[in-house]
């Protein structure tokens, strides 16, 4: 493993194209789009990482530089990217010597507190301390039973479907606003809104291309968007068998949001609504007739990792004070294993190392999914990763660490 370790560098960006195509095929995916020879805008080279193989990498590997809204306030995160091991390398430890090499340059350069990531295989992070945070909704519906209620206020404003220029400096700046209030929401810069407007002929899959739409009030103030793709078919009847797929919704106003909804689910010939990415605790269940008629199959979207468990913990707010120490357990980055004195309150909070016995016991792991407020402190004591130490600890820390507004990420990357 030491040799293959060695082995790990930054790639160049005439390496780009290889490394890409090496990528693509471990991922089983089609190696199109517009950046096959060039680096995408988001991409960071200096965080890249590839095991060179010939004229291939038989590993690949990279860092976004992110900024990701955690409970009350927003913390710079590392967003872990482009993992692969070619099988011709498998069971030799490059995967350890990529998370090892990632967490000690984060740790040692001091920036981000917090490591995230999208897991496409969900049995893998956890040795390395990554924990699901967040939860995607996994919605769909039949569109003939999606309706409003019919005491939904709409507000007066209005819908319009507009072109990407118009549509991406106004979504971009109701984005900015409210990304900050909902953990798990990421900032994005113009690399990004070109890579979440990116339109290319296999996105589509055959269809028309992705509709934006900006709802406005009266005097012209743009107050919500929404993104989707209607994918056009008949059955073996000849009967409308289409798809509205929701990419995002945003409103700044409940009356926004509601609007864009029923403009969504007017659609003609559509016979399936899907919104896969939507927010696990998405209002728009709230706001149908028919409760039932829009179904989830949650999973998990943003997993975690607290890097520095003093800078993230200290990164974040807690709605209900709390002052206590936790002993973390931390096996593959030991700078955070021991005990942590936190002391928490709705305006601010500090972490330090502490002497003091603790109150409560729990591993990395179990830190992490609770970091951004959306899983609970007591459920992961009833599955054995909390050890309660001071009677009323878990009540108490579980109460703190809870947030308002349920983690979300929209942005998979």
């Amino acid at each position: 493993m030491t040799d293959l370790a060695d082995q790990l560098r930054p790639i160049t960006a005439e390496e780009w194209g290889p490394f890409a195509r090496s990528m693509t095929t471990t991922f089983g995916e089609p190696f199109t789009g517009p950046y096959q020879d060039t680096p995408p805008p988001v991409a960071e080279l200096d965080r890249s990482l590839g095991l060179p193989d010939g004229t291939r990498f038989a590993a690949t590997a990279g860092i976004y530089s992110l900024q990701m809204t955690v409970p009350g306030g927003v913390v710079p995160t590392a967003g872990i990217t482009w993992i692969t091991v070619a099988p011709t390398h498998r069971r030799r430890g490059v995967l350890t010597a990529i998370m090892r090499r990632q967490l000690d340059e984060v740790h040692a350069a001091g920036r981000e507190p917090v490591a995230a990531l999208w897991a496409a295989e969900s049995s893998i992070y956890g040795r390395f301390g990554y924990a699901p945070a967040a939860e995607r909704g996994g919605w769909t519906g039949a569109a003939h039973r999606l309706r409003l209620r019919p005491d939904v206020d709409c507000g007066t404003g209005s819908i319009r479907l507009v072109e990407p220029g118009e549509f991406r400096p106004a979504a971009a700046m109701l984005h900015d606003q409210l990304r900050r209030f909902v953990p798990g929401n990421l900032a994005r810069g113009e690399g990004w809104w070109e890579r979440r407007l990116r339109d290319e002929p296999e996105q589509r899959k055959d269809g028309p291309a992705q509709q934006l739409a900006l709802h406005s009030e009266a005097d012209g103030t743009v107050t919500g968007y929404a993104m989707y793709r209607l994918r056009g078919r008949e059955d073996e009847r000849s009967d409308p068998d289409s798809t509205l797929a929701v990419g995002e919704v945003r409103g700044a106003t409940p009356a926004a949001y509601a609007a864009l909804w029923r403009f969504l689910l007017s659609h003609d010939l559509v016979r399936t609504v899907e919104a896969p990415y939507a927010s696990a605790d998405d209002p728009v269940r709230h706001l149908l007739d028919d409760p039932r008629a829009w179904r989830a199959a949650p999973s998990d979207s943003l997993w975690v990792r607290l890097v520095d468990v003093g800078p993230a913990l200290s990164a974040r707010r807690y709605p209900a004070p709390l002052d206590m120490v936790l002993e973390v357990r931390d096996r593959f980055c030991d700078w955070n294993d021991g005990r942590w004195h936190l002391w928490g309150h709705p305006a601010g909070a500090f972490c330090d190392r502490t002497d003091r016995d603790p109150d409560l016991v729990l591993d990395i792991e179990a830190l992490s999914a609770a970091y951004l407020g959306g899983v609970s402190l007591a459920t992961l004591q009833g599955a054995g990763r909390v050890t309660e130490v001071s009677p009323g600890a878990v009540t108490q820390a579980t109460t703190a660490f809870r947030w308002p507004v349920t983690p979300w990420c929209p942005d998979n990357f």
